[in-house]
């Protein structure tokens, strides 16, 4: 037989678009449209269905960028289309290939009774099945015109990403508002060749199912009438019928679909914004399982659910009925899917705490896996976390993304710093946007690493990004393949069913230790610093906040502010979603997280001063004490506690060099500040060990080029290193001195910009202070700090949630040499046998790590460079512009635990109050430094139990014991929900009125400690 595929094919293809297609709809009649405009902000519903109308027509032009108009259609089902099914056709203007990224509406009855959502791949609203002649229709579009940020040629710097430089040129026109028949059968018959037609694409041109199909589909079209195409229809589908019930062979691979919208909380669209995406893609999912039995959707992210309950309560009825019904699934227990890399230990904690706390409340659902499809990178201190929330399972596909080495599992055990493992799946469908076109599904299939072992797979199925969720189309295409030759099998399944079958099938799994580095978006370290330094500050205001105000209660009865905190937190932990602490959001979200920031930083300075005040007494008393809220003493003040303070001892001196420059000492330390102003050398003056690698210079400033290849606010790419500018240009070097300290201030300027830091030795203190202010007018430029260190490791630590991880200092294989840019919280830490050396920083979490041999001596130096600032142009045109301040310190001769204590230093300054009071004993202590307390909170039962979290820091076993400053009467071993469990692997046990406590390597416990009496 001839080979006439690819005529049968561009057959199919156009028949189905010029012919079917339309007849899905072939009669229609227009609909009467009104406008009214909000004027700013979105309007209350009652407020837009209330407000006048103005004639507006099909073509007209409407929607200034992120306007709100309310738009009105009626008409009249004409008598002859009596019996038929009947729907309305909104086109707002959409572009098919956008859902999610342009403009939007929500369907509201005249009552205000929400109907669904429109997007591009969703246009329709049906009116009656059967319709009554002479029906009225009155429908009322809430339509928001969102503008296009990432167009069809993507990155190109844009001031529509914030409503203050967008201006008001309208963004769209009406393109269709019709009332129409629906014919069913076509719509049927045009699933049926879509499913074929693609399944025809993916078999093998050698085998005969592909023939057969072919065939088949060929006769379907010699059926088709095109100039009666809905005469038709039904006899092309029976040609169909017998390769569609042709079952798949047994071995096919087994794809668990669930609906889904990855719904991002913020991105190319505001917050507020984000909130109505929600509530049209949950209006749409519960209309669509009402429409289908077999389908079922999850959404995660607990703010999300609790955006909907605030501002859409009668879509949050419908979303409650289909929760108690087991179809609408909550998933992944987080408050948002948030960055997992930046957020601290007890962020990442409390991400938990609120999401699977909001599930069990609202619903007594007890999530078990963690869904983060998007995030960027997962860190090794993770899996802890997940297991101590009581939960077993993580889904993510964004590895997939990674630009130079495949990972080689899809369902393995992932083992985070301290041991716990975690059954991990990555979808291979590669993306969690499945719209089931087979070309994804055979995909899923092929791509499938682990066959042979192991046939399951997930595919989150619905339009995401910004929304939409599964459309009919695809829950009609799931139905065609849930058993049918050729495919792997599909099948509507919760994600605990899923990962159930996935686990039980595969009892040993591989294992992956370390943390889940994506090899892409690592720029997204160091994008939009004051979004970065706002979430650092808060997330230690709020371990101050606990501490002191836990502290006051128990101490003075002083209440605790329970709603409070719990609302501030919610806060800090939706700016920890995925786009918005990682700095790749418009300009309007950072705008805005900047003056969030700022006043939860004043509510909890507010919270702080006042519990402190409490527990120091009358003001009027005279007595200065310094509080301290790290988990180590410092100054003679307990950790947690409060007393006067003792001063380092020792003198500070500076003194000019005659070839330029000073030299700073505190008899510790021996600081060499040259004429450039850069560290030359850095010298600890009890064995004289040098610091700064022999001929290199410290606290270099390095300006390089960044213009990514794409995904500009996201990547830095490895090319960006090819060109640098040292600055070392100084305009001013001026000498500081005070009795306890010691210091220069150094000016440069470059470019547009300028820097001035100040490097400071104080007394009794083996570290040297960096403060950094720099005025920053660059574009497309990345900023460094580099310290080119005489150390000689492979490897170097930086601080990870409770605890910290390695990475290699070389480039052997193309997965080190992938880690260009990595992830630290508070420090690295470099060191070889005897000596070590870490760099602690106050809020920037980008840095690199590289070494090199030197010629003169043979030795190796080992540059750590922290990343300061970047100015991408995309998606905010003006990211970082302006004033910026850093900390970051210097510690030579130190060992890891030195690394754990001054990074908390640095976040968590010294309080002095003036009271009566002598001292504040703290609530509880340690007797051993590599044990840390990472939070000190009352119980969120209000029970007035005290909670307290303690982790292994040092990345060994330690042994301490556990001491309260009231009567203990006993300890029991908590979940992160602060539930009893039994999952603690070390030692607990209550003794002489402490606990004694044994944890392993980074191990986590939560103790809930309640009084005596």
């Amino acid at each position: 037989m001839h080979d006439d595929r690819t005529l049968v094919e561009s057959r199919l293809k156009r028949v189905l678009d010029e012919r079917i297609r339309p007849a899905v709809y072939p009669e229609s009649v227009p609909l009467e449209i009104g406008v009214w405009t909000a004027p700013g902000e979105p309007v209350p519903v009652a407020e837009g269905l209330a407000a006048p109308r103005t004639p507006i027509a099909v073509g007209d032009a409407w929607g200034a960028p992120w306007g709100t108009s309310w738009i009105t259609v009626t008409g009249t089902v004409p008598q002859a289309w009596a019996g038929r099914t009947v729907e309305a056709l909104i086109d707002l203007g959409f572009d098919a290939n956008m859902p999610g990224f342009q403009c939007e509406g929500l369907v509201y009855r005249p009552d205000g009774t929400p109907v669904k959502g429109l997007n591009p791949q969703n246009q329709w609203v049906r009116i009656a099945a059967p319709a009554v002649g002479g029906e009225q229709v009155l429908l009322h579009v809430e339509a928001a015109s969102n503008p296009v940020i990432l167009d069809y040629h993507p990155f190109l710097p844009t001031e529509l990403g914030d409503k203050e430089t967008a201006g008001d040129q309208p963004q769209y026109k009406l393109t269709r508002m019709d009332l129409a028949v629906f014919d069913e059968t076509v719509w049927q018959l045009v699933i049926d060749l879509e499913v074929l037609g693609e399944l025809m694409a993916e078999l093998p041109v050698d085998g005969a199912r592909r023939w057969d199909v072919l065939r088949a589909v060929e006769r379907a079209l010699d059926a088709v009438d095109l100039q009666d195409v809905n005469g038709t229809a039904a006899a092309a589908r029976s040609e169909l019928a017998g390769v569609l019930a042709a079952p798949a062979v047994p071995s096919a691979h087994r794809i668990s679909a669930i609906g889904h919208a990855h719904i991002d909380s913020a991105w190319l669209w505001p917050l507020r914004e984000t909130v109505r995406k929600v509530a049209r893609t949950t209006a749409n999912m519960t209309a669509l399982l009402e429409d289908e039995p077999d389908f079922l959707y999850t959404m995660s992210q607990a703010q999300q659910f609790a955006w909907i309950k605030e501002h859409r309560p009668e879509v949050y009825a419908r979303v409650q009925k289909a929760v108690a019904e087991g179809r609408f699934v909550p998933a992944g227990g987080m408050w948002v899917e948030s960055d997992t890399n930046m957020p601290s230990s007890e962020a990442m904690a409390r991400q938990f705490v609120h999401g699977k706390r909001f599930f069990l409340d609202e619903f007594g659902v007890e999530n078990h896996e963690a869904w983060l499809p998007d995030t960027f990178g997962f860190t090794g201190g993770l899996p802890q976390i997940i297991r101590n929330a009581g939960s077993k399972w993580l889904l993510t596909q964004k590895i997939s993304w990674s630009q130079i080495n495949k990972f080689p599992h899809h369902t393995f055990l992932w083992e985070g710093i301290d041991g716990t493992r975690i059954f991990t799946h990555f979808p291979p469908v590669d993306t969690y946007n499945c719209s089931m076109k087979g070309s994804e599904i055979a995909h899923a299939a092929r791509n499938f690493k682990d066959k042979g072992v192991a046939r399951h797979s997930l595919a989150p199925t619905g339009w995401g990004d910004g929304g939409g969720g599964t459309t009919r189309e695809m829950v009609a295409k799931a139905g065609r393949m849930k058993d049918l030759e050729g495919s792997a099998t599909v099948r509507w399944e919760k994600p605990a069913e899923f990962f159930a079958k996935a686990e039980a099938e595969y009892p040993n799994p591989p294992v992956w230790v370390g943390e889940l580095y994506l090899e892409l978006h690592r720029a997204t370290l160091t994008s939009q610093a004051k979004t970065k330094q706002g979430n650092r500050r808060s997330e230690n205001l709020l371990r101050e906040a606990e501490l002191w105000c836990a502290t006051a209660s128990l101490r003075t009865g002083a209440a605790y502010p329970y709603e409070q905190l719990d609302r501030i937190w919610k806060t800090v932990l939706l700016h920890q979603f995925h786009d918005i602490l990682p700095g790749s959001s418009i300009a309007w979200v950072h705008r805005e997280a900047e003056a969030t920031y700022a006043a939860l930083a004043a509510e909890l300075d507010s919270l702080i001063d006042g519990a402190q005040q409490a527990l120091a007494g009358d003001a009027s008393g005279g007595r200065e004490l310094v509080f301290n809220s790290a988990p180590h003493p410092r100054s003679a003040v307990p950790a947690g506690g409060a007393a006067p303070a003792v001063l380092g001892s020792g003198a500070c001196e500076v003194i000019e060099r005659p070839e330029g420059g000073f030299l700073l000492r505190n008899g510790l330390l021996d600081v060499v500040v040259d004429a450039d102003g850069l560290v030359a050398s850095v010298v600890e003056v009890a064995n004289g060990r040098e610091t700064v690698a022999p001929g290199a210079r410290a606290n270099l400033l390095q300006l390089h080029p960044d213009f990514p290849n794409m995904w500009d606010a996201w990547d830095v790419d490895q090319f960006y290193r090819n060109t640098v500018t040292d600055l070392t240009a100084v305009d001013a070097l001026t000498a500081l001195s005070a009795p306890d300290q010691a210091a220069v201030r150094v000016a440069r300027s470059f470019g547009s910009s300028t820097v001035v830091q100040t490097l400071t030795l104080r007394a009794g203190e083996q570290r040297l202070d960096i403060d950094t202010e720099v005025d920053w007018h660059e574009t497309e430029k990345f900023l460094k700090a580099a310290f080119p260190l005489d150390v000689h490791t492979e490897r170097y630590a930086a601080e990870t949630q409770f605890g910290h991880l390695y990475r290699p200092t070389h480039t052997n294989t193309s997965w080190d040499a992938a880690k260009f840019e990595a992830c630290n919280h508070r420090f690295v830490h470099l060191d070889e046998p005897g000596w070590g050396v870490a760099l602690v920083t106050a809020s920037t979490y980008g840095h690199d790590v590289t070494r090199a041999v030197r010629d003169t001596d043979g030795g190796t130096t080992t540059t750590v460079r922290f990343s300061l600032l970047r100015a991408p142009r995309f998606p905010d045109p003006k990211t970082d512009q302006g004033l910026h301040r850093f900390r970051h310190a210097l510690v030579p001769g130190a060992a890891i635990g030195d690394a754990v204590r001054e990074g908390y230093r640095i976040g968590l300054p010294e309080r002095h109050v003036t009271g009566s009071a002598e001292q504040v004993a703290p609530l509880v202590q340690l007797d051993n430094d590599a044990l840390v307390v990472s939070a000190v909170k009352l119980a969120d039962d209000r029970s007035g139990d005290l909670i307290v979290r303690v982790y292994e820091a040092g990345g060994g076993r330690a042994r301490g014991r556990l001491t309260t400053s009231y009567p203990l009467a006993g300890a029991v071993p908590c979940d992160l929900l602060e539930r009893p469990w039994d999952g603690t692997r070390g030692e607990v046990a209550v003794e002489d009125g402490g606990v004694r406590l044994a944890l392993r390597p980074f191990e986590l416990v939560t103790l809930r400690l309640s009084a005596a009496g």
